[in-house]
């Protein structure tokens, strides 16, 4: 198609396009990941250590509980299965062959050329999941999804679409992490959401990477009239730098959309996180909650909100604690208001934990320690609903682990 030969050429002239936040990566240390590991049709039957893997990123091998399944592991289509009525699962590249109108949606939302990390996932035709919750549906199981990193060295390339019709409501829950051996890769993935009329969409992401893995995701969500987006971000474990910006255009009038994230930068980390809400429509509302935490590493925690029709409402909130001298907390809250009638508001703060806080609660009888912990656990809590209970108790004992790390 000449549209398809279009972006080529721009995704072609981005190949060293820098981003505009976060480290630059370079991109030629990586090579291409693998295409040819073998399809499971159960997940019970991957290694016990993979089935680990999924669990600790709230993927259920069992499938238990669930309308449906995917798993990419480097760049292979290892797993997809449709367990419910009322929603497709695939993967993208499938999907295109079946459906022709969804090339109408493919690279729309995020564009090719954006950076040199859109252009090489689509330079690579990279695959992913397509999930289409039918007209009217209200699916009561979640989907989940699972992006892995298996070998090396190697470059991950993602490319996910989300379709939520008019009236459906649908739950996905999608886990990202690295097999144990693997010290080095970078994972890229490229997610583009579209919400129709009156359609509600809940996002729940959690990223659980090795301590030298790059990761860099790029994420729009387009909403028409009346449509819900949730989005719940869960980065906890080491990891070397992730830069994330997702962004939301409410583009028809009295949407919804929460962006909740939950975030922890280790020694040796940079995170760069942040979402942007567009509210380009009347009667829009928006939020985003940011609760961040750095034992040591540099965290920047950013928020856009901009307000372009009346009537809109919104509030954003960044939060950081600093847990050791050697961390830095950044927040880099903005509002952006184009209209009279608008009614934003903002929240930023960034410091250590307050000495009589945990002073009142040693004198209820709790040690130093515990006292600590429960603040921690009690910062971090934004309202996440609806996680596995394995991946609740993982991360539970990963802010044990935080406690202790404290300075």
């Amino acid at each position: 198609m000449a549209v398809d030969s279009e972006i080529k050429k721009k995704a072609e002239l981005a190949k060293h396009k820098k981003a505009a936040y976060g480290q630059d990566i370079d991109l030629d240390k990586f090579g291409i990941g693998r295409k040819d590991i073998g399809e499971t049709k159960d997940l019970r039957e991957l290694k016990e250590e993979d089935q680990k893997t999924l669990l600790n990123v709230g993927v259920v091998p069992s499938d238990e509980g669930r309308s449906g399944s995917f798993v990419l592991m480097d760049n292979s289509v290892v797993h997809e299965k449709q367990l419910g009525t009322g929603v497709e699962v695939m993967s993208l590249q499938k999907a295109l062959k079946v459906h022709d109108w969804l090339q109408e949606y493919n690279w729309k939302a995020v564009k090719a050329d954006a950076d040199k990390y859109t252009a090489r996932t689509f330079i690579e035709e990279a695959d992913g999941y397509f999930i289409h919750a039918l007209p009217g549906q209200k699916v009561k199981l979640p989907v989940q999804t699972c992006l892995m990193l298996k070998s090396q060295d190697v470059a991950q390339t993602v490319h996910n679409i989300i379709i939520i019709e008019e009236g459906a409501e649908l739950e996905v829950i999608t886990g990202c992490s690295t097999s144990k051996h693997v010290d080095e890769a970078l994972h890229l993935g490229i997610s583009e959401f579209y919400l129709k009329k009156n359609a509600k969409l809940t996002f729940t992401m959690i990223h659980n990477w090795a301590e030298n893995i790059g990761v860099r995701p790029r994420t729009v969500v387009e909403m028409d009239e009346g449509a819900v987006y949730i989005n719940n971000y869960i980065a906890l474990k080491p990891v070397k730098t992730i830069q994330a910006y997702p962004t939301a255009n409410m583009n028809g009038p009295n949407g919804v959309c929460v962006f909740n994230t939950v975030a922890i930068a280790h020694p040796g980390s940079e995170m760069d996180l942040g979402s942007k809400v567009m509210m380009n429509a009347p009667g829009c509302k928006a939020e985003i909650v940011s609760r961040t935490i750095t034992t040591g590493g540099k965290m920047i925690a950013r928020g856009l909100m901009v307000g372009a029709a009346k009537d809109v409402k919104g509030h954003l909130e960044c939060k950081g604690l600093i847990l050791s001298n050697k961390g830095i907390q950044i927040a880099i809250p903005e509002l952006d208001a184009r209209v009279p009638e608008v009614e934003m508001t903002h929240e930023a703060a960034v410091g250590k934990i307050a000495q009589d806080q945990i002073e009142y609660l040693m004198s209820r009888g709790l040690t130093e320690e515990e006292a600590v912990g429960i603040i921690v656990k009690g910062f971090l809590d934004v309202g996440i609903r609806g996680l596995p209970p394995a991946l609740k108790e993982e991360i539970d004992a990963t802010l044990e682990k935080v406690d202790l790390a404290r300075m």
